[in-house]
């Protein structure tokens, strides 16, 4: 499953929020429909809470291998740590589908 094609298509069609920060707030607050986070974040620290309360909220959760690609498929000009989708749009199906 291509998750940056998930992020861009629910960025066009729907709502995200990026950087870590935002993606945290978001997952607190039970918003986030899905995390994205990218594995090249240094240093890990930055990311490493995400997986964490991810599970704790039942919120899928997966790792990318590019802050490059994800800054590219939420469509800012600058890497993102972090990806939360709030309203999948279109993308929809595809989340379900992603087990938790």
């Amino acid at each position: 499953m291509d998750f940056y094609t998930i992020v861009e298509k629910a960025r066009k069609t729907g709502k995200v929020d990026k950087g870590t920060n935002e993606v945290t707030k978001a997952i607190e607050r039970g918003v986030a429909k899905l995390v994205v986070y990218a594995k090249d974040v240094e240093p890990k620290e930055i990311v490493h809470h995400l997986a964490v309360l991810c599970k704790e909220k039942k919120i899928p959760c997966v790792e990318v291998d590019s802050k490059q690609k994800l800054g590219i498929a939420v469509g800012i000009g600058v890497n993102t740590s972090a990806v939360a989708v709030i309203q999948a749009g279109d993308a929809d199906k595809e989340i379900a589908q992603i087990k938790s």
